[in-house]
């Protein structure tokens, strides 16, 4: 059998850090001075496109194929070299083919950077977002509440039992903990976040390898039906 294919959002997620990027950390504190000047930064350049909370949901983003990530939760879980790479050099180019401009030659390093520990607040949800566009709020509640009824009709459509539901929603549950946490390092892409998260885990004897295991194949069968990105 052949790779399994990812889904579009996976494959942006998880699309290799050109080597001039690779590996940088921001430099600059996220202190209340660098969160300001990210605000009004996203407020100007971001916001009509991603929304106000960071939730793809700005009034520009209607039509837009593909729609702006929800970069407020999708940031999360991406390392500061993927998120600098991507407003520097924006998504007119493959695998991200979006209209999302490149900010390099509009926005010097330090604006990017601020920029980055503003969107990295939006999703903890330690700052509030500016309102002027429009759009939701990252709500933990409200992606769970998502997540319950995703996890449902998978089971409906036998994509899952609802004793692999009920493991997953536990494992992801204890991810997201984790993630929160901030007590393991952010890794290039996503899917290498997802394993090293799981790895805690399971050295942490919080999940067993088999869970781990059980969660990544869940994860695959769920992307395979289209039931999540």
């Amino acid at each position: 059998m052949g790779m399994r294919p990812q889904s579009g959002m996976m494959v942006r997620h998880n699309a290799p850090i050109p080597e001039a990027y690779a590996g940088l950390s921001n430099p600059v504190a996220a202190s209340e001075d660098s969160l300001e000047r990210g605000a009004e930064l996203f407020v100007t350049h971001c916001a009509s496109c991603h929304g106000d909370g960071g939730m793809g949901d700005g009034p520009a983003s209607a039509g837009l194929d593909p729609a702006p990530s929800p970069i407020a939760h999708t940031s999360q879980m991406v390392s500061d070299s993927y998120l600098f790479w991507r407003i520097s050099e924006g998504g007119m180019m493959t695998p991200f083919n979006s209209t999302m401009p490149a900010w390099q030659g509009t926005l010097d390093e330090q604006a990017r950077w601020d920029a980055i520990n503003y969107i990295r607040a939006l999703g903890s949800g330690s700052v509030m977002p500016r309102q002027g566009m429009g759009g939701e709020v990252f709500d933990p509640a409200v992606q769970a509440a998502r997540q319950a009824e995703m996890l449902a009709t998978a089971v409906t459509q036998s994509v899952l039992t609802q004793a692999e539901a009920d493991v997953f929603a536990e494992v992801h549950a204890a991810v997201e903990t984790l993630q929160a946490q901030g007590k393991v390092g952010m890794e290039d892409n996503a899917a290498n976040m997802q394993e090293a998260l799981l790895a805690e885990l399971v050295q942490a004897e919080t999940i067993t390898q088999e869970q781990a295991d059980a969660f990544n194949d869940m994860h695959n069968r769920l992307l395979d039906a289209g039931l999540m990105e």
